[in-house]
C-alpha cells in the first residue's frame, strides 16, 4: 500500500508541472483508471456495444450498396421491361401474367418507332425438364431474340451465340447456364453435346458465363436459352401461348439518361396500339431497372437506419455512463485535485487529466468494440443472408466515433474539476 502511495505521489508531482508531456498525461490517466479497473470496464460497455453496432451497420450498408451496383451491372443498367398486366375475363379481373397482352407487333413497333430503344427482344419463358445421358434437371427456359443477351449483360464462357439462321429457321440449338452445365455435365465440356429439352433433342452451342445469385435470391445460372421461334414451335405448347404472343419484352435504352423518356414513349405507343382510352387501366406494365432496384434499396435503407439508431443509442448511453463515472471520480478526488493545484497545476492541467481519462475509457471500449464488430461482420457474411463489405474506412470511422464520444461526454466533468476552488478542495476529507 505504501509503495502504491509513493508511486502515486511521484506521478502526481510530475503531472502537476505546467510543462508535463502528453506521455505524462496518458500515464497518469492509465494509473488512475487501473485503480478502478472493474468500474472502467463496466463504463466502457456502452461504447463497446455502440461501436460494434456501427461497424456491423456500415458494413451491411456498404455491402448492400455494392451488391446493388453488381445487380445493375448483371441485369443491364439501361434495361426496361414490359410485361402483361391484369385483364378482365367475364367481368372478373385476372392476375398479372394470366392474360397475354404483348405481341410480336408490339416489340416491332417499339423497335421501329421509339427513339432511344437501342435493343429490343421479345421473350417467352417456362419451366421444363432437361436430360443428358443419365442426368436430368428441372430448369427455366427462355425463348429469346438476338438483342436479349446485350440487354441483360450476358457473356459467353465457351461456345458461340445463335446464328441468324438459328433465329429464322427455329433451329434446335440451346445455350445453357453454368448451373445447368454442372447438373448435366459436371466438369465436362458441353459444347456439341445433345440434350433433351422436354422430349425434343437440342444441340448445345454455348455456355453462359456465371452471374451468380440475383438480388432476390434466385440462381440466375439455372437457365437455358433457345431462339424465340424455336420456343414457339417446340416448347410453348405446354403453356398454351397464343400465336404471336410474348410473356415479356425487354428494351435496352441508348443511355441511362434516356430511360425516363424511352419509358414514357413506350407507354404512349402501347396505349395507342392497344386502344386504351383515357382513364382506363393499362393491360401492360413498363418498369425500368432503377425502379426495381430502388424497391430493394428502400428496404435496405430502412434496415440501416434501424441499425444506426441502435448504434447511436448505445453510444449515447455509453457516453452518459462515462460522464456519470467521471463526475463520481471528480467528487471522490476533490482533495487530490486541491493538492495538485496547490503544488502548481493549473486549471488547464486538471482539465486535461480528467479529459484524458474519459477518452481512454472511450477509446479502450472502441478498440474492443471494433474487434467485436469485425467478428460480427464476418459471422454475418458467413451465416447471414445480407451482403457485407468491411474496409479500413469503416474501422477508422468507428475509431473516430469512440474518441469523439469520450471527448464530448468527458468535457463537462473535466471542466467541473478544473473550476474547483483549491482552498475548498483541500478542506475536503
Amino acid at each position: 500500500m505504501a509503495k502504491r502511495e509513493s508511486e502515486f505521489a511521484d506521478r502526481l508531482q510530475v503531472r502537476s508541472l505546467p510543462g508535463a508531456s502528453v506521455a505524462d498525461i496518458i500515464g497518469m490517466a492509465l494509473f488512475a483508471l487501473r485503480g478502478n479497473w472493474l468500474r472502467s470496464v463496466l463504463t466502457a460497455l456502452g461504447v463497446i456495444i455502440g461501436i460494434a453496432a456501427v461497424i456491423v451497420m456500415m458494413s451491411v450498408g456498404q455491402g448492400t450498396k455494392a451488391e446493388l451496383e453488381r445487380t445493375i451491372s448483371r441485369l443491364g443498367s439501361n434495361r426496361i421491361d414490359i410485361t402483361p398486366n391484369f385483364g378482365r375475363m367475364g367481368g372478373v379481373r385476372t392476375s398479372i401474367g394470366s392474360v397475354f397482352s404483348l405481341t410480336d407487333g408490339d416489340a416491332d413497333a417499339v423497335r421501329e418507332k421509339v427513339a432511344g430503344a437501342q435493343f429490343v427482344s421479345g421473350q417467352l419463358r417456362g419451366n421444363i425438364q432437361v436430360i443428358h445421358a443419365e442426368q436430368n434437371w428441372s430448369t427455366q427456359w427462355y425463348g429469346v431474340e438476338a438483342d436479349f443477351f446485350r440487354i441483360n449483360g450476358w457473356e459467353f464462357a465457351r461456345g458461340e451465340e445463335f446464328t441468324p439462321g438459328d433465329y429464322a429457321a427455329a433451329g434446335k440449338v440451346v445455350l445453357i447456364g453454368s448451373s445447368v452445365r454442372e447438373k448435366l455435365f459436371a466438369d465436362a465440356d458441353p459444347i456439341g453435346a445433345t440434350i433433351r429439352v422436354g422430349r425434343v433433342p437440342f444441340r448445345v452451342v454455348g455456355e453462359m458465363r456465371p452471374k451468380g445469385q440475383s438480388a432476390w435470391g434466385g440462381d440466375q445460372d439455372d437457365v437455358i436459352f433457345v431462339p424465340l421461334n424455336t420456343a414457339r414451335r417446340r416448347l410453348s405448347g405446354q403453356i398454351s401461348f397464343p400465336p404471336g404472343m410474348l410473356s415479356q419484352t425487354s428494351v435496352g435504352a441508348s443511355g441511362v439518361a434516356d430511360i425516363p423518356r424511352v419509358q414514357r414513349e413506350i407507354e404512349t405507343l402501347l396505349r395507342e396500339r392497344h386502344r386504351i382510352g383515357p382513364g382506363a387501366d393499362d393491360d401492360f406494365v413498363v418498369r425500368n431497372l432503377t425502379e426495381i432496384v430502388n424497391a430493394r434499396s428502400q428496404t435496405t435503407r430502412l434496415m440501416s437506419m434501424l441499425l444506426a439508431a441502435v448504434a447511436t443509442i448505445s453510444l449515447i448511453v455509453g457516453g452518459i455512463g462515462i460522464m456519470n463515472i467521471m463526475l463520481v471520480s471528480v467528487t471522490e478526488r476533490i482533495r487530490e485535485i486541491g493538492l495538485r493545484m496547490a503544488i502548481g497545476a493549473g486549471p488547464r492541467q486538471i482539465q486535461q487529466q480528467f479529459l484524458a481519462e474519459a477518452m481512454m475509457i472511450s477509446l479502450g471500449g472502441g478498440i474492443v468494440g471494433i474487434g467485436l464488430g469485425v467478428v460480427g461482420t464476418l459471422l454475418a457474411a458467413r451465416f447471414g443472408s445480407l451482403p457485407v463489405e468491411l474496409n479500413v474506412q469503416v474501422i477508422a470511422l468507428a475509431t473516430g466515433f469512440s474518441v469523439a464520444t469520450g471527448l464530448f461526454f468527458g468535457f463537462y466533468p473535466a471542466r467541473k474539476a478544473a473550476r474547483l476552488d483549491p482552498i475548498e478542495a483541500l478542506r475536503q476529507q
